[in-house]
């Protein structure tokens, strides 16, 4: 049997309370108003907000899954986790612009 590679995609939504919180309490401890938010959530997903929010998607694994590249969008941030990196078969993406053109396509 072939080894295999993880690879997911995480979206996280800008306007959610969830992130909202956690942009608050970096924004207190580091007192830094010069970033926008973009771009302090893009820095807290570098610096680990993931692991620290939302640790279940680490769990039983059999690698050790690493971020990759974030990829902005209108209203989300795409996070692209995996062993190692990997570009992701646009059929198997959650991100909404991918299946909606295959959607209108068919």
């Amino acid at each position: 049997m072939g080894k295999y590679s993880v690879n997911q995609e995480v979206l996280l939504i800008r306007s959610t309370s969830f992130l909202n919180e956690e942009l608050c309490k970096k924004d207190d401890a580091r007192n830094d108003s010069s970033l926008f938010d973009n771009e302090r959530l893009e820095e807290a997903c570098w610096n680990g907000l993931l692991q620290a929010r939302l640790p279940e998607i680490f769990w039983d694994l059999p690698g050790k899954l690493f971020l990759w590249q974030i990829k902005e969008a209108t209203s989300f941030l795409v996070l692209d986790l995996g062993e190692a990196p990997d570009d992701m078969d646009s059929h198997f993406s959650i991100v909404p612009y991918s299946f909606v053109s295959t959607q209108i396509h068919n």
